[in-house]
């Protein structure tokens, strides 16, 4: 397993409990967390999550806090350095990426853009 300085994305142990409470309703918890980068939105990308039950043949795995990540080849580069954090506030609660390659988000804080 790789050390935390080379791992491309990291989770938080807040986040990844969170992830394992969906996984529960799902009632399988061996999938993997799929997290992405796609084109779109006010900026021009914007991330995506999901659960898969195998990685794909391009796909990177980081196991981290008990949680299994997939990233595409595509979304690595535009994700390294990134955590995922989980963030229970009045305003609502919900999964947060911070990731130091955004250089300009939109309003609505659901897409970016970097350099």
């Amino acid at each position: 397993m790789e050390s935390v300085q080379e791992q491309p994305v990291t989770i938080t142990p807040k986040a990844a409990e969170k992830v394992a409470d969906f996984m529960k309703q799902e009632s399988n918890s061996g999938l993997y967390l799929r997290v992405y980068v796609s084109g779109g939105g006010c900026s021009g990308l914007s991330y995506g999550m999901g659960f898969e039950e195998k990685p794909d043949e391009d796909d990177k795995v980081v196991e981290q806090n008990g949680v299994k990540l997939l990233l595409d080849s595509y979304s690595q580069r535009y994700l390294k350095g990134a955590n995922i954090d989980y963030i229970e506030s009045l305003m609502g609660s919900g999964f947060k990426i911070n990731n130091p390659n955004v250089t300009k988000s939109c309003s609505c804080g659901h897409s970016f853009s970097t350099e």
